[in-house]
């Protein structure tokens, strides 16, 4: 086999996985970028220079043609405890795309990047704006506040009106929109999640999921701590190592595929029903995600050091616990007759109640409740195993559900990374979305919800555009 560059493509999946960004087109000059300035709403709190790229890149300034000429008109400031970036071509077409950006950690520095879609909608003649928020850390709520408050700043800078306005975002920014099209009713025309997080508070039963179904697998006795001392992560590091991941398999953790036991291909089964289904590229999907990790638990794969699924997995924004499994029916293959493994599994996996639910307001972690009531056109790579693809499926029949099914399409993607989308995928998503909501004529999506199309070797072939790292399945025809 053909080896594969996979520490470096993990480092560079932490930058995808803290900020949560799409690189924009980087322009030319340069600029000594001022030192944040302390926030005025969030003690503590600090906000980075928005003409600036964070930390200490090039300036943001309008774009230019191939003459050096501007093709823009750009605003960027600080205005209550947030930073935001407004850009407005000069032949505009009337409409505004919003964009909300993923979770960047819990440090106490916000800061606002440019739309991954920056130079496609200049050239079609959009303006677009983005925010900071006031806060880091998953606060849903406060990125839909900040969001919408976009739509004030931006006729009181640039003295224009928009007329419609679309709503986009990626990974937790799929999350504040999925929550701000419900709650800011009749204020978008259309929507584009792209890697969101549309199943609210079933994101953390996953990262709950793939961890007791390893111990259970392995016979390993954990612990569901309500309130996680400083000591926990370190404790469950230790334990993971020496009791779980011997039994699981081998070369975990080490920038290169592992390779799994018996057992370990079960709990990879396990997984991937509880991440989206059987579907192409899994098993280097599964590999690509045991082969890093990330702090604080540095020394085991990634899917274990997301131990909030152990803790509540709210990261200090809800009060309580979050997370359930004691309806959830472990499968290791897709027959509905529960074979004997499958039986031991379920009888000794650790059973989670939660003491909290997902909110129908802005706190906590809002509910996403499938009621779009516009079009909305939603990007998912089918091998992201840190927001899975079962986020689209959830929110899919959640739609269904309400009656909302029409307005919503998914397309899968075949990648491995979280938001990991190439520019024509984008592209094409976001002018279908157009097309959809101008001439009423829907967009068209994969069916996700049928798991003999899903696990199809051929499924994720009609949108995905170019190849992507470290997914291994069958060529497309």
């Amino acid at each position: 086999m053909r080896r594969r560059p996979w520490a470096a493509l993990a480092r560079a999946l932490l930058f995808v996985l803290v900020a949560s960004v799409l690189v924009a087109p980087v322009e030319a000059g340069a600029q000594v970028c001022a030192p944040p300035v302390p926030s005025t709403t969030q003690p503590g709190y600090t906000v980075a220079d928005p003409h600036c790229n964070f930390p200490g890149g090039q300036p943001f300034v309008p774009l230019t043609d191939a003459a050096g000429q501007p093709l823009s008109e750009v605003f960027a400031a600080i205005q209550d405890g947030a930073a935001y970036r407004i850009e407005v071509p000069l032949d505009w077409n009337g409409d505004l795309v919003v964009f909300a950006h993923g979770f960047r950690g819990t440090g106490t520095t916000v800061w606002v990047d440019s739309s991954p879609l920056r130079q496609h909608l200049v050239g079609r003649g959009f303006a677009w704006a983005a925010s900071s928020y006031e806060t880091n850390g998953y606060d849903v709520g406060q990125g839909v506040k900040d969001s919408r408050e976009l739509l004030d700043i931006f006729p009181a800078v640039t003295h224009r009106t928009a007329k419609d306005v679309y709503m986009t975002g990626v990974s937790m920014g799929g999350h504040i929109t999925a929550v701000a099209i419900e709650h800011y009713r009749r204020t978008f025309a259309g929507a584009l999640p792209a890697c969101g997080v549309l199943g609210d508070t079933a994101l953390f039963d996953y990262f709950l999921d793939a961890n007791v179904t390893a111990a259970a697998l392995t016979g390993t006795a954990i612990q569901f701590p309500l309130a996680p001392t400083p000591e926990f992560p370190a404790a469950y590091q230790q334990q993971v190592l020496d009791q779980v991941l011997p039994d699981l398999g081998s070369g975990f953790n080490r920038g290169i595929p592992p390779t799994f036991t018996d057992l370990g291909r079960q709990w990879g089964a396990a997984v991937e029903r509880r991440s989206g289904g059987d579907r192409p590229g899994f098993d280097s999907a599964l590999a690509f995600w045991n082969a890093f990790s990330f702090a604080p638990l540095t020394q085991v794969p990634f899917l274990f050091g997301l131990y909030p699924g152990t803790t509540g997995g709210t990261i200090n924004i809800a009060p309580g616990n979050v997370v359930d499994n004691r309806s959830t029916v472990y499968q290791l293959d897709d027959s509905l007759l529960l074979s004997p493994d499958e039986l031991r599994l379920n009888r000794d996996v650790l059973r989670v109640h939660r003491t909290a639910r997902a909110s129908h307001d802005l706190t906590g972690v809002p509910a996403v409740a499938g009621k779009p009531r516009i079009p909305v056109v939603s990007l998912h790579t089918i091998g992201d195993l840190f927001v899975p693809f079962s986020m689209e499926q959830i929110y899919a029949e959640r739609a269904l559900l309400h009656g909302q099914g029409s307005n919503f399409v998914s397309r899968a993607i075949r990648g491995t990374g979280h938001c990991d989308f190439t520019a024509a995928e984008f592209v094409q998503a976001f002018d279908d979305l157009v097309t959809w909501v101008r001439t009423g004529r829907p967009a068209t999506g994969d069916p996700i919800l049928d798991p003999s199309a899903v696990a199809s070797p051929t499924f994720g072939c009609r949108f995905t555009v170019g190849t992507h790292a470290n997914f291994l399945a069958p060529a497309c025809p």
